[in-house]
C-alpha cells in the first residue's frame, strides 16, 4: 500500500479508525529521515492491511506542536485510534517489522482496560 500524506484535515479520519495506523513524522532537510524513507515506503507495500502515513512536519506545524515533535524522523503507532508506541529516529527495516508483529499479537481488549483504568486513576481525587 502506498504511503498517505497526513494533514490536520485528515488525521483524526486516519488515526480513528479501525485497524493499524504507523506515522512518520519527516521533514525535506532532516538527512534520517531521507535514509529511513524507502525502508518505510518498502514495508508499507509489504502490510496492504495497515496505513503507512507521513506527516511533514515543516507543513504541519499544528500537529508537530499538538504531538511536542522534537526530533524527527519520530514513529507512531495507532492501533484502534489508541497510540501504542512513539520513538525518536530511524529505525531499521527488521526492527519495524518486529514492531508490526508486536503491534498485530496485542489483545486489544486488555489495552482498552488498561487504557481506562489509568484514565480513571488520572480522574479520581486522591485520599
Amino acid at each position: 500500500m502506498a504511503t498517505l500524506e497526513i494533514t490536520k484535515d485528515n488525521f483524526k479520519e486516519t488515526v480513528g479508525k479501525g485497524g493499524i495506523v504507523i506515522l512518520d513524522w519527516w521533514a525535506t532537510w532532516c538527512g534520517p529521515c531521507r535514509s529511513f524513507a524507502p525502508i518505510f515506503e518498502s514495508t508499507s507495500n509489504k502490510h496492504a492491511d495497515v496505513v503507512f502515513g507521513k506527516i511533514d512536519t515543516e507543513a504541519q506545524p499544528e500537529l508537530s506542536g499538538a504531538f511536542e515533535i522534537r526530533s524527527i524522523p519520530t514513529l507512531m503507532v495507532f492501533r484502534d485510534g489508541i497510540l501504542l508506541f512513539e520513538q525518536p529516529g530511524a529505525m531499521p527495516a527488521a526492527a519495524l517489522e518486529d514492531l508490526l508483529r508486536q503491534v498485530r499479537a496485542l489483545n486489544m481488549d486488555d489495552v482498552r482496560r488498561e487504557v481506562e483504568a489509568q484514565r480513571s486513576a488520572k480522574e479520581s481525587p486522591k485520599a
